[in-house]
């Protein structure tokens, strides 16, 4: 009992030393931010005050515009991503145990991941009109081609005599597949759906502004045109604490519970 207190204490306080170590830099941020408004007299048309934006955020609560711009662009990447994951991992296995099709295919893909992201945004506007398709196809460039390459990178790197001995041992394809190469190449597609993931959602913010009617990037958008740089602001604010939200709370403790499953470093 004594021992099971000492463990529940001891993962309390690091907790606490975690919220601790998120919290206090944005709340010295919001200090700093008020002080200098005060100091140097800053026009609200300028930059806003910290009251003033949070005003603006608790009428976007109130009248549900908040709500209903965050959900359309949570909605647009968890689509967009999905559909990158479910093309781009069977791609970046075939590349890497297929030399013939990784020759053929890396020039391409090296030069599409320049492309990838918001460089997207004329032509696929053209192709799919100012709405979902086209931020969908946005979100899509971002994520695909960053987890092709970490996949193939990830199977690359599983040794060889690791592949031969399972196939010895009479490992079928299915098999190798779902315990070999997928386990192998794990960490590394964890790591390019978090970086890619970090892309799509600049990507997702630049098409909303442009591409549609409904979105943070829209709400951003709509913001400038009546000059409310407190909203402005404020979307601004929402924009960073979601993706530190969905990186903190999801990607990165996926990241390093993959790493440490598959025995890449130990756990402390």
């Amino acid at each position: 009992m004594h021992k099971g207190f000492s463990w529940f204490a001891g993962s309390s306080r690091t907790r606490s030393s975690r919220a601790l170590r998120f919290f206090v830099p944005l709340i010295l941020l919001l200090v700093f931010w008020q002080v200098v408004i005060m100091v140097f007299q800053v026009s609200p048309r300028v930059f806003p005050d910290v009251p003033t934006v949070a005003r603006a955020g608790l009428k976007a609560w109130s009248d549900g515009s908040l709500l209903a711009h965050t959900a359309a662009s949570l909605w647009r990447i968890a689509v967009g991503t999905t559909l990158a994951l479910v093309t781009a991992i069977p791609l970046g296995i075939l590349m890497g145990i297929n030399k013939g099709v990784s020759s053929f295919l890396t020039p391409l893909l090296r030069f599409f991941s320049a492309l990838a992201g918001i460089a997207w945004i004329p032509i696929a506007t053209l192709w799919f009109g100012y709405g979902f398709g086209a931020i969908t196809f946005i979100i899509f460039n971002a994520v695909f081609f960053i987890v092709v390459y970490n996949t193939l990178l990830g199977v690359s790197t599983i040794p060889m005599p690791l592949r031969h001995a399972a196939a010895s041992l009479g490992a079928s394809r299915t098999q190798m597949l779902f315990q070999v190469l997928l386990p192998g190449a794990l960490a590394n597609i964890v790591m390019g759906i978090r970086t890619g993931m970090g892309f799509a959602w600049r990507g997702l913010i630049a098409a909303e502004i442009i591409a549609t009617n409904l979105g943070l990037g829209y709400m951003l958008f709509l913001a400038r045109d009546f000059y409310r740089t407190e909203v402005i602001v404020f979307t601004m604010i929402v924009i960073g604490l979601i993706w530190l939200a969905l990186d903190s709370l999801l990607l990165a403790p996926l990241e390093r519970a993959t790493i440490e499953r598959w025995g890449l470093v130990q756990r402390s």
